[in-house]
């Protein structure tokens, strides 16, 4: 997929039944490929992609640093992911709860999450993960942004490969469970400043640390493309310990 900035008109317009008809069936089969992979794979040590400068990685951003964690744990871990990714949505499920209680939980990593979203569908799920869904003018918190990143992973194929094919209202019903309303799911999605950082977030990984895939993991300045198992991030984990 193209990497592309979008203004609210153009945003509003994709976020439309027919615009991702095709990425949802996408989604779907991705979901299906992520499930398929084998042993073998799961117990190799992840193999770094290219090094990145970690300090200019960690400069501020656009959008304020959503981690969980000690800033001064060794390891630091910056994860771009996108909210419609398979894999992605896999890794949360499988691997992030166990990595965290075992290294984020005990002090030894920080984990960083950044939005990289490669349709408008997951444009729109990080925007209402960012919003307070009581006062949608105002940003979330991590302890309201990671519950609902966690939420939108488990139901990734009711909202973005819906049945009926509509995205938007399938969005709208699976964060009413976190307490929007009608109202304040438009406000959060019609914040032009907000959908420009998270459009700004994308394009620096991208053009600063040449971020192309998701879920892509810059680890103390190396950088790893792809899921990972509880098994290959220990084994990173534990070398760099």
């Amino acid at each position: 997929m193209t990497i592309q900035t979008m203004t609210k008109e153009t945003f509003a317009a994709a976020l439309s039944r027919r615009a991702l008809l095709a990425g949802s069936a996408s989604t779907a089969l991705g979901l299906t490929l992520a499930a398929s992979i084998t042993t073998a794979q799961a117990q190799e040590k992840p193999e770094s992609t290219g090094k990145v400068d970690m300090a200019e990685v960690l400069k501020p951003g656009p959008l304020p640093e959503m981690q969980l964690g000690k800033d001064d744990a060794p390891i630091t871990v910056v994860e771009y992911m996108s909210m419609t990714c398979p894999h992605c949505a896999h890794f949360h499920a499988t691997t992030f709860d166990p990595i965290k209680e075992k290294y984020v939980d005990t002090g030894k990593v920080r984990f960083i999450i950044r939005e990289f979203p490669f349709d408008p569908a997951a444009t729109a799920a990080f925007m209402l993960a960012r919003c307070n869904p009581a006062k949608p003018t105002e940003l979330a918190t991590a302890d309201q942004y990671f519950p609902m990143i966690s939420m939108l992973f488990k139901q990734q194929r009711a909202w973005a490969a819906p049945g009926d094919g509509n995205v938007r209202n399938a969005l709208t019903q699976a964060v009413k469970i976190a307490g929007f309303s009608q109202e304040s799911f438009n406000a959060c999605l019609t914040n032009q400043k907000l959908l420009d950082d998270v459009n700004a977030t994308m394009q620096r990984g991208a053009k600063d640390f040449g971020v192309n895939s998701t879920p892509t993991f810059i680890i103390n300045g190396e950088k790893y493309a792809g899921d990972m198992t509880v098994e290959n991030m220990s084994a990173l984990f534990d070398g760099l310990l």
